[in-house]
């Protein structure tokens, strides 16, 4: 018999939907993507990729946010993905309460990962907003703490 370490946590509990929360250079994209190397790893920054180069532009925030959501949608309701990993800072619950209402109405698992890194931000978030988002983070109960 197996060992349950040799099953991914999707295994063991079924359909699982992962949302990865941190600082800008907490190491979430890095972490999400390990959780599902298979691909269904979402994240608004990827709304501001074009081609090769980020491109953000803040007018386009809620844009790419609801670009996410839908995306995490259709990757949950296609049949094709036991788990999906959504990255994204969700420094406040209520950022998070889309997903979490998406993961109980299709009956999937949630378990929601802070990661704690201390790396260089990829996309050069300014340390004043990173201290901003640091002073309205809040805590979600049941987290795990990478």
């Amino acid at each position: 018999m197996k060992s349950f370490s040799r099953y991914s946590m999707a295994e063991a509990i079924g359909n699982t939907l992962y949302l990865v929360r941190g600082l800008p250079g907490s190491g979430k994209s890095t972490y999400a993507k390990t959780l599902v190397p298979t691909g269904a790893h979402f994240e608004a920054d990827q709304y501001f990729m074009k081609g090769q180069k980020y491109d953000f532009d803040p007018t386009k925030l809620k844009d790419a946010h609801a670009e996410c959501l839908a995306r995490t949608h259709r990757a949950m309701t296609s049949g094709n993905y036991k788990a999906v990993a959504v990255s994204n800072t969700f420094t406040m619950k209520w950022e998070m309460q889309p997903y979490i209402d998406l993961a109980k109405s299709l009956g999937w698992t949630l378990q929601v990962i802070r990661t704690t890194g201390k790396y260089k931000s990829i996309h050069g978030v300014p340390q004043d907003s990173i201290d901003r988002m640091q002073s309205r983070f809040e805590p979600f109960a049941g987290e795990v703490i990478k």
